[in-house]
């Protein structure tokens, strides 16, 4: 697999003000990048998974933790699977 870098900058100040180390600042940060990708379907929750760097159990307690649904299914989707297996 390869690997694409992306760089962010922050002022000085604020990574001072967030006082954690550059691993769990970049840990946090695609954590949360992987969430909200996620939120907007634009990954499925294995490839959120993997750019959280986490494992797709751990990926779903972490939606859990933030009320987040691992389910994109809505209540038409799911009426209607009920009705294919009539």
């Amino acid at each position: 697999m390869s690997i694409q870098t992306v760089s962010i900058d922050f002022p000085n100040d604020i990574v001072l003000a967030l006082n954690e180390s550059e691993n769990d600042l970049k840990k946090r940060i695609k954590v949360t990048l992987a969430i909200q990708l996620y939120k907007l379907q634009k990954l499925t929750i294995g490839k959120a998974a993997q750019l959280s760097g986490m494992s797709r159990f751990e990926f779903e307690k972490e939606l859990s933790k933030n009320k987040i649904s691992i389910s994109n299914l809505n209540e038409e989707d799911v009426l209607s699977d009920i009705e294919k297996l009539k």
